[in-house]
Order: C-alpha cells, then structure tokens, then sequence
C-alpha cells in the first residue's frame, strides 16, 4: 500500500513539474537553460519524492491504526480505498487525511497544470508561423495526453462521494491510473521522436498488408 500510494503521489507532482518545465521552453526558451539548469531539475525531482513519500507515509501510517473487521481486501492491489471500507468503525482523523492529502496532490497540482497552460496557449496563439505553432504544440502534446489520462481517472476515484460508483468500477479507475496509463507513458512519449514514427508506419503497413487467414 505505502509503495502503491507513494509512487502514484510523486507521479501527480512530477506532472505539475514538467508542465512547468513546458512552459518555461515555450514562453522564455532563450532563458530556459538557465532557469532549468541541471541544479533545479534535481530539486524539483527532489521535491516530488520527498513530497509523495511523505504524504504516502502518513496516509499509511493512520490507515494501520483503524481496527478491521475483515482481511479480505476486494480489489486487484492494496488499494488503500478498499482498505478502509474494512474499517469496523469510522474514523474523522483518517476522512480528514485523506481528504488533505488528496486536494494537496491532486486539484492543487492539476490547478498548476491548468494554469501552466494557460500561459502557453496564449504563447502558442501569437506565433505567426504556422511550423512554430506546430512544434509548440508537439512538446506539450505528450504530456497533456498523459496528464489527462491519469488525473481524470484519479480524480474520479478519490474526490468522489463513497457512495456514487459499485466496487467495481473503484477496482476499473484504479487500474486506468494505476497501471494502464504508466505502461502507456513510453509510448506516448516516444511518439514524438522521427524514428519511433516512422517503426509504427512500417508496422502498421505490414500488418494492414499481411494476408488474412
């Protein structure tokens, strides 16, 4: 649980890094060897650690200390939702940490993504050419698609009301943000470069071309 929590955490900071790092490329790029030099990239992936494992830590630790009527956990992982509707009893203290730390790492981040981008489309919207346009939009593309891919899933499952969804669908939206979108990451990523490009044509083109049986 510690480590499913602190990784999908750091995953949620890193996003609001790197739209950071986007929009310090396209709206200062002359400065931006500068601003994000080699020193700041490893306090900033620093920080987002630190900040994931510590949020994770204290979310686990009060987790633990709420009595469980059960020990059977309905779900793929050790889902710290499906944890506490074990719980015998309600607990305010654990409701209000997990309310905290869910606005700390999701809406917080998500309202610095937002804000972020802002700033670069209205970047984007004054470049005349329509060849700068188009390369502006190639760097944030990949990470906008992952940042819509794990945050709309994450926030569905854990600013939602306890009631709304069956089960079910929890064990769904977990598994979209919790493994379907980190094993899509290096695809997406990739995508941008000519050469992965051009290996996906040629695949493509074989298998539309192969005989079928």
């Amino acid at each position: 649980m510690y480590l499913s929590l602190s990784m999908g955490s750091t995953e949620c900071i890193l996003l609001a890094v790197m739209a950071y790092d986007r929009y310090v490329a396209i709206c200062n790029p002359l400065r931006y060897p500068i601003i994000m030099n080699r020193q700041i990239c490893v306090h900033m992936a620093a920080v987002s650690w630190v900040t994931g494992c510590l949020t994770a830590l204290l979310e686990t630790s009060f987790a633990l200390q709420i009595p469980f009527c059960g020990n059977v956990i309905n779900h793929f992982a050790c889902e710290i939702l499906a944890v506490l509707k074990l719980a015998c009893m309600s607990s305010l203290l654990m409701d209000m940490v997990m309310l905290v730390v869910s606005i700390l790492l999701l809406p917080i981040p998500m309202l610095l993504i937002c804000i972020s981008y802002g700033f670069i489309l209205s970047t984007i919207l004054r470049i005349s050419s329509t060849e700068g346009r188009n390369k502006a939009f190639s760097t944030c593309s990949a990470h906008l698609t992952v940042v819509i891919l794990y945050y709309g899933a994450a926030l569905s499952m854990y600013l939602k009301p306890s009631s709304s969804n069956s089960q079910e669908i929890d064990k769904i939206i977990s598994f979209l943000y919790g493994m379907f979108t980190p094993m899509l990451n290096p695809i997406i990523y990739s995508l941008r470069n000519k050469e992965v490009k051009d290996a996906l044509k040629k695949l493509l083109g074989k298998v539309s071309s192969a005989p079928s049986l």
